[in-house]
């Protein structure tokens, strides 16, 4: 039997599973109180785009040597996760002719991902980095410096890549720049004439608050799988309650996951709605958790499982990746997630 939304020929011939497409930003987490964020105007709890002086301001002011250091980026962290759980993935992006560049390339090719990066054929210029500092209370806000990822467009994109795919994947944080808008509508139209589905993240509220007309002109006529989580769902869909935006998602995607933190998630499967139960866990940092889960998703959903399933699977994921600092699983701690829910269909 098929996976979930393949025909014969999608599970006969494509090489990926997923082809990403996304911003490129090393990410740099620390932990902070609740005070710092008041003492230096930081928004709780959203992404929010800064210069690369203020964020090396932030960076000053937080007198730590403990960050970790990671390639990220909403995208990157989604189809690193696929990958360890043991899909196949493509990953569309830019970073600059930079330390960091090469360590984002190497970070990617040892977490299994292909990429579109040429290590002699970079451009001069900073690559992104995104301050993510953490609270006690397990809350993530991110200060962003997009550095040359803020020029992405259609050069990045890999057309070869998306058309040997059984998704694309679009990471919602593009809609800030025109250019990178452009390429996502043009990487939407390769899939669509190449039998590709299309998913993609809203990424955070604030985008949807603030770019929501650019999210129509990619979203168009709707695509196969959206991703958003409820407050992004409720702002976009202009409602007040779940309920409500839940309906009004069906004339958006053909598929899609509304992310409730620990309450877990709902799944529209095309006909009917699942509720995915959360797994017991201690929240220590939500950094990633929606990115983790939607990995684990499109894993289980282009490997054999239903949409209930890869629910399950997802929901397991993210509990696990909230309970520990990062956005990332070790490969033994997916295997073992993997494991404990196998595949229905083979």
């Amino acid at each position: 039997m098929l996976a979930v939304g393949e025909t014969k020929k999608t599970k006969m011939t494509k090489k990926y599973d997923v082809t990403g497409m996304g911003n490129a930003l090393v990410d740099i987490e620390f932990e902070v109180t609740e005070s710092f964020l008041e003492t230096n105007g930081i928004e709780k709890g959203l992404m929010t785009l800064v210069d690369e002086e203020r964020q090396a301001t932030l960076m000053a002011a937080i007198h730590t040597k403990t960050s970790k250091l990671q390639c990220g980026g909403s995208a990157a962290n989604t189809v690193i996760a696929l990958s360890q759980f043991g899909g196949k993935a493509f990953y569309c992006c830019k970073v600059g002719d930079d330390e960091l560049g090469r360590f984002f390339m190497e970070d990617l090719r040892e977490s299994g991902v292909n990429h579109n990066l040429d290590p002699y054929q970079l451009e001069k210029g900073i690559t992104g980095k995104c301050l993510v500092m953490v609270t006690s209370d397990a809350e993530r806000t991110m200060n962003t410096f997009l550095g040359i990822t803020q020029t992405f467009s259609e050069a990045q994109l890999n057309a070869a890549a998306i058309k040997d795919s059984k998704y694309l994947y679009i990471e919602g944080y593009l809609i800030t720049s025109p250019n990178a808008r452009e390429a996502m509508l043009e990487a939407r139209k390769i899939a669509r004439e190449n039998d590709v589905k299309v998913a993609l993240t809203f990424s955070d509220p604030a985008m949807v608050k603030y770019f929501g007309e650019g999210f129509q002109e990619v979203i168009g006529q709707g695509v196969d799988l959206l991703f958003a989580n409820e407050e992004e769902a409720m702002r976009y869909t202009g409602t007040e309650t779940l309920l409500e935006a839940r309906e009004a998602m069906k004339k958006l995607a053909r598929h899609f996951v509304i992310t409730q933190g620990k309450n877990g998630a709902i799944i529209y499967d095309g006909d009917t709605f699942i509720d995915i139960e959360p797994y017991p866990t201690k929240a220590v940092d939500s950094n990633g958790a929606g990115d983790m889960f939607a990995g684990a998703f499109l894993y289980g959903i282009t490997n054999g499982h239903s949409y209930a399933s890869s629910g399950k699977l997802a929901s397991m994921a993210a509990s696990k990746i909230v309970s520990q600092f990062g956005p990332r699983l070790t490969w033994q701690e997916a295997q073992e997630i993997r494991k404990r829910l196998q595949p229905e269909v083979e």
